[in-house]
């Protein structure tokens, strides 16, 4: 509050005077008087709040995706799909009780489709309850048998939740062995994937699901594959 009151107040009192570190009681008296001249200032303070926010926030996501590059294209324990090799990375975290990420998936397999050149790493991020705790598990454990990809787009066309019976079913349709699963899901690799997956999501400042990294650019929710390859492409152009 403060700060916003600050923000309004330098609208009207000279720099000079906030710069003599004025006290919260003579800021708000200051303010109030202005409001009571011009009504408007109020919202001209909010948005100039606002902005200042916004590129807070900007400036702290970029050195994150600087500080954290390796964490999230390179980590050897997240899955990939697509080219390994591939020049562009897009990486998506995601929760498969998320009806937006289940939203998501053609459009994913349109980029792959599009553009044979793209890498995708998944990090699975399950935030919606103990049924996708058990549902990211069991993908990642699902690696031992080398089912990941099989396993992810079953999952993502699962009609309703996704809970251990739900999930067990699943596996069983693409012929995962059920007893090898459950003893692989309890690999210190999936503990240490899904705890890299919130820190990096917190560091971020991503807020839900599905949210993606595409170079430098942060795309939180839904986007289409028009878009993707759009911003593929141009961060294939920057580099």
């Amino acid at each position: 509050m403060k700060k916003l009151l600050i923000s309004t107040a330098m609208l009207v009192v000279p720099f000079t005077a906030i710069a003599d570190e004025l006290s919260e009681d003579r800021v708000k008296q200051l303010v109030l008087e202005a409001i009571r001249e011009n009504p408007g200032i109020v919202f001209e303070a909010a948005r100039l709040f606002e902005e200042q926010q916004q590129a807070n926030q900007a400036q702290a996501a970029a050195q994150v995706l600087a500080d954290e590059r390796d964490a999230l294209e390179r980590d050897p324990n997240a899955p990939v799909l697509g080219n390994p090799e591939g020049d562009v990375t897009v990486v998506e975290f995601f929760d498969y009780n998320c009806p937006y990420c289940r939203q998501v998936k053609p459009h994913m397999e349109a980029l792959l489709a599009a553009d044979p050149n793209v890498r995708v790493v998944y990090r699975e991020w399950p935030i919606l309850g103990e049924g996708s705790v058990f549902a990211a598990r069991a993908a990642l454990a699902s690696r031992k048998q080398g089912k990941y990809v099989a396993f992810h787009w079953a999952m993502m066309d699962l009609n309703g939740r996704a809970e251990e019976a739900s999930v067990i079913r699943v596996a069983e349709s693409i012929g995962l062995n059920i007893a090898q699963l459950r003893r692989d899901m309890d690999a210190p690799e999936i503990d240490e994937h899904i705890q890299t997956s919130m820190r990096l999501s917190r560091a971020i400042g991503f807020s839900g699901t599905p949210s993606f990294v595409i170079g430098d650019s942060l795309a939180p929710g839904l986007i289409e594959a028009d878009q993707m390859i759009a911003m593929v492409n141009q961060t294939r152009a920057a580099n």
